[in-house]
Order: C-alpha cells, then sequence, then structure tokens
C-alpha cells in the first residue's frame, strides 16, 4: 500500500508549522512500515486533532485501524476520507475490505429516501461545475446573441436554450445535495456490541444488536441516546457513546 501526503492541505493549516506536519507524517509512515500500528495512528491522529485531517491521512488512519482489527474506526476514517475524495479507488477497495469482516450482514434497502438517492447518485463537484458552467455559458451566449447576425442568432437562441434546460436540473440537484448534506447524519457503530433498544433508557427492552463497522444513519438524540436506523429501515435506541458521527 502506498502512504500519501495531502501537502496542499496540511501546508495550509495553523498549530504545526509544515516541517512538523511533515515530520510527524513521515513519523506515522515509516511506524506503519514496520507494522508498529499504534504509533502510526498516535502520529496521524495528531495531524486531526490540529485540523490536519486531510483525506490521505483520514485514508492512511483507515488502513492503519483495518491493520489492527479494529473495525469501527477503520470504517469511520475510511468513510470520513470518502467524503472528502469520493473517487478514490483505494478508499473504496479498503471499505469493501472493511465491510466484508463485518458480522452484521443488513438486508434490504439503503436506508435512504428517493432525493437522497438522487443526490448522491453524482458527485457534489461535478453538479456544482455543471450548473455554474450552463448557467455562465448561458448568459455569455446571450449577450452574444444581442450582437450577433441575423445568420447566427437562430443557433446561438438554440444553443442558450440547451444551456438554461441543462442549469435547471443542475440547480435542483445542487439543492438537494445541500439540503440532504445538512439534514441527514450518518454514524459507524464503535463498539464491539451494541444493544439498540425500544426506549431511550438503559432498562428499555433490547430490539437487535449492532456490531463494530457498521454504518448507520442517526435520527434523534435523547439524553445520552441516539434514534439508529439502519439500511434495512430498522429502528432503535442506542448510547451514543457507541456510536462516532461520520
Amino acid at each position: 500500500m502506498i502512504l500519501r501526503l495531502a501537502l496542499g492541505f496540511v501546508l495550509t493549516q495553523g498549530y504545526y508549522t509544515a516541517e512538523e506536519a511533515r515530520q510527524i507524517f513521515a513519523e506515522g509512515a515509516q511506524a506503519y512500515d514496520r507494522e508498529q500500528y499504534d504509533r502510526a495512528i498516535d502520529a496521524w491522529k495528531r495531524l486531526v486533532d490540529r485540523g490536519l485531517g486531510g483525506p490521505d491521512v483520514l485514508y492512511n488512519l483507515g488502513t492503519a485501524h483495518l491493520r489492527q482489527g479494529d473495525l469501527g474506526a477503520a470504517v469511520l476514517y475510511l468513510e470520513r476520507a470518502q467524503r472528502v475524495q469520493p473517487d478514490s479507488e483505494d478508499i473504496r477497495a479498503h471499505l469493501e475490505v472493511a465491510r466484508a469482516r463485518q458480522l452484521d450482514r443488513v438486508v434490504g434497502g439503503d436506508g435512504g429516501s428517493l432525493l437522497e438517492r438522487v443526490a448522491t447518485a453524482v458527485p457534489a463537484n461535478a453538479a456544482s461545475w455543471i450548473f455554474l458552467g450552463a448557467w455562465a455559458g448561458a448568459f455569455a451566449l446571450l449577450i452574444a446573441l444581442r450582437r450577433a447576425t441575423a445568420t447566427w442568432r437562430s443557433a446561438l437562441a438554440l444553443a442558450v436554450a440547451v444551456l438554461f434546460a441543462l442549469a435547471l436540473p443542475a440547480g435542483l440537484l445542487v439543492g438537494a445535495q445541500v439540503y440532504v448534506a445538512q439534514t441527514v447524519r450518518e454514524g459507524v457503530v464503535m463498539k464491539q456490541k451494541l444493544e439498540a433498544r425500544e426506549l431511550p433508557a438503559p432498562n428499555g427492552k433490547v430490539s437487535f444488536e449492532v456490531h463494530a463497522g457498521l454504518k448507520v444513519r442517526m435520527l434523534n438524540a435523547e439524553g445520552s441516546f441516539v434514534r439508529i436506523q439502519l439500511p434495512n429501515g430498522l429502528v432503535g435506541w442506542a448510547e451514543r457513546d457507541g456510536i462516532a458521527e461520520i
């Protein structure tokens, strides 16, 4: 496995100088190569704690935890890395390895609404660039249309219509992505075994159990409990400290 350093992200953050950040990252990489995973994790977590958690640092933390067999932390950091860098094949591959080792085999849908599935079908950056490009291009052609000769006016008018027609669904998609990002909370089970209860109370009847590494949806919280939803739609109350938000 190739360990990588996102220098552009690391060098622009505070607390550590650029040289200190390089040194800490290198310490982690050297420890990882020597299979000293605790030391590697300690080094990279120091960067995360100081606001230096770029996708490569998160990816490396995930792989180090995976080597230790800590599925909760492995999935957590890999999921965080994937949110920052959704097109990474390395992150996706290691997530698949981690999920294959999980005890839970939840059968059913993904638990998401149609809006959420549509919003996540296209990368956010792609939707934003399509919207901005189409919108800016349409207005640029409108300006050109005012000065165009009769020969070009029909073609330019058609191009403007096409760009506006493209900008509309792209804009709606961007809006849907913003809405989903602000309203949908997901977490990862960190405990080896976590009980989900019918009520948000320690003596509530246990509805089901989940295990480390399972990704769940976090609905609402009450006291020290959070209501979780599994990918198959099953809902229960679990202790908040057993789940880490992505």
